[in-house]
């Protein structure tokens, strides 16, 4: 795909962001998380992430970015972290063990990248990496690799 149909994606995506009604939100959030590495996604991103009118948007969107098992998506989580309520951070961890709370591999590899935005320029994103690390650390995933005895 083109840089020029996955900006017109993302805009489709950013007016659906901004739909009253919560599925319209929710169906934004899974949709841009896809794009989390552009620029021009990260503001709504982050903005459904802390979604004022429904948690359940907070949730999906948070989960989506973190399936993506990167830097980017970790990031704009982070972020969204930072400067959450109780309520939405409460969504977000839930998020968090939903994604992570299988594989051990993944929750460590999580861990690393907000080791890695902990350095961020952003001090939000550093701040809120340094709570998710905390939180991932916290549990132990289902599935872990064998150990060598």
């Amino acid at each position: 795909m083109n840089n020029e149909a996955r900006r017109a994606a993302v805009a489709a995506l950013i007016k659906l962001a901004e739909s009253p009604d919560y599925r319209d939100r929710t169906d934004a959030g899974r949709g841009l998380a896809v794009f989390a590495e552009m620029t021009e996604a990260k503001g709504p991103l982050l903005g459904l992430v802390l979604d004022t009118g429904d948690t359940f948007v907070t949730r999906v969107t948070a989960e989506a970015l973190l399936r993506r098992h990167d830097s980017a998506g970790i990031a704009v989580v982070a972020a969204a972290l930072a400067d959450a309520d109780p309520n939405h951070a409460d969504w977000i961890y839930t998020a968090v063990r939903d994604v992570f709370v299988v594989y051990a591999n993944e929750r460590d590899a999580a861990v690393r990248e907000c080791q890695a935005l902990s350095r961020d320029a952003d001090e939000r994103t550093r701040r809120g990496a340094d709570l998710l690390a905390a939180d991932l650390a916290s549990f132990t995933p289902i599935l872990s690799p064998p150990r060598n005895d």
